[in-house]
């Protein structure tokens, strides 16, 4: 009898270590951006707003310590359309952790069922609650940065040229961002896909011109704002690099300070670079720093 028992204790023993292996291999990755960001610092998920039925969230991470440390709005692109929080825009996280800075990535509303300027409204409506809540993650709330590709460039880029008072910000950083929405659907010779979504036309008309013009960066561009870094890359055919170009010799016209940093043959996507040139990431790190100041 004490010999069955004891197999059938192994035999147990066996079953849970095999169930174990099983569950292991089902499970996802421990994060998209790798198991350097440490999960115990990281927040999956946190509702920072409401829209009728649509939960808008976002995840932070808290890096060790009482702080206060830089913060940072972290914004996906993805055509405003598609995109989340935890893709393409995962190799930043690494970086700005290891320098101590506490980000955000938020997610916003999509097109077209959401249309413009729900997924700008909702940007606005994340740098808010993050100054709000600054104390709450460590957080400097003069010490603020948005970081934003693509469709994510356009919407940080425009939140810092058009803020108010309780959305001004200290830092902007711009990927590959479309700033002249006009002068993009010009050189496509009509609205992209993307842009028939956004402001829900088809049609480049005199509307939609004007729509386009209003929801431009390089229109809002004045003297008073904040320092900006544009990382673009010269083979970039989605957003063509000369718009970086034009964006940046806009801000130096009134004296704002705007650092362009290229990829040499870079094409769209900056989780594309990684075999021509990571150092942007470093360069990027090392303009923050400067700029807002280290972690104190």
């Amino acid at each position: 009898m004490g010999k069955t028992n004891e197999f059938l204790g192994w035999l147990m023993r066996l079953s849970v270590m095999g169930l174990m292996t099983l569950l292991v291999a089902a499970a996802p990755a421990t994060q998209p951006w790798g198991p350097a960001v440490m999960v115990a610092n990281l927040h999956r998920d946190i509702e920072y707003a409401k829209v009728g039925n649509e939960s808008l969230k976002l995840d932070a991470y808290v890096p060790k310590g009482n702080g206060p440390f830089p913060m940072a709005i972290i914004v996906h692109g993805g055509g405003w359309s598609g995109g989340d929080k935890t893709r393409d825009i995962s190799v930043l996280f690494k970086p700005l952790s290891d320098a101590d800075f506490v980000w955000f990535s938020i997610n916003y509303r999509l097109a077209p069922k959401y249309p413009w300027p729900a997924c700008f409204e909702d940007v606005q409506t994340a740098i808010r609650w993050m100054k709000a809540r600054a104390a709450t993650y460590h957080g400097d709330p003069k010490r603020i940065a948005l970081i934003g590709e693509s469709a994510g460039g356009h919407l940080v880029c425009l939140a810092a040229t058009s803020g108010t008072e309780d959305t001004a910000v200290q830092a902007v950083v711009g990927f590959a961002a479309p700033t002249d929405m006009v002068a993009d659907t010009e050189r496509r010779g009509g609205l992209s896909v993307s842009a028939q979504a956004l402001i829900g036309r088809k049609t480049f008309d005199d509307t939609a011109r004007q729509i386009l013009h209003q929801m431009s960066p390089i229109n809002y561009v004045k003297p008073g704002m904040p320092p900006f870094l544009l990382i673009h890359g010269t083979a970039d055919r989605s957003v063509l690099y000369q718009q970086s170009i034009n964006f940046q010799a806009a801000l130096t016209s009134m004296s704002i300070p705007c650092q362009l940093i290229t990829i040499d043959k870079g094409v769209h996507g900056m989780a594309k670079w990684e075999t021509l040139d990571t150092s942007y990431k470093a360069r990027m790190v090392a303009w923050l720093t400067q700029t807002l100041g280290a972690a104190q």
